[in-house]
């Protein structure tokens, strides 16, 4: 019975994401409300991010709903506003320099937006580039 339920959930849309047109339409009019918009829906409405990157992260849930990843925090320090929820799992960072946002994805969820110029999302993408670099000459790196 509640395998039967979870499937109708499945298929009726119980899961509370709009459809994807709906989720593309509210992109296209920057119009980006956490927790009802999926990756997919960025790639439909505005194409492939410039930057893009998987890792693991640690969020800061914040009272709105939004959770705030650590890397966009000063070390030691915590957002403004948070109280003592916290989240961790691996996210999906998406820049997008030419609209002037990074989004953040968890568990295929927008859970972060932050409006940023074009220069500070070039800036991030090219930290990344480089991290990823480094991790991949420490990985291949024979163990001694």
């Amino acid at each position: 019975m509640a395998l039967t339920i979870g499937l109708l959930c499945a298929f009726a849309g119980c899961s509370g994401m709009p459809p994807l047109a709906e989720q593309e339409q509210h992109i296209r009019s920057n119009e980006l409300p956490l927790h009802k918009l999926t990756p997919r829906a960025f790639a439909g409405a505005w194409g492939k991010p410039t930057y893009q990157r998987v890792e693991f992260m640690q969020f800061f849930v914040m009272k709105d709903g939004s959770f705030v990843p650590r890397s966009r925090v000063a070390l030691g320090e915590s957002p403004k506003g948070w109280e003592a929820g916290v989240e961790a799992g691996e996210a999906l960072f998406l820049a997008y320099p030419d609209r002037g946002w990074l989004v953040v994805f968890y568990d295929e969820q927008l859970v972060y937006k932050e409006a940023l110029t074009a220069a500070q999302l070039h800036a991030l993408g090219r930290d990344w580039k480089m991290e990823d670099r480094y991790r991949s000459r420490l990985e291949s790196s024979p163990a001694r």
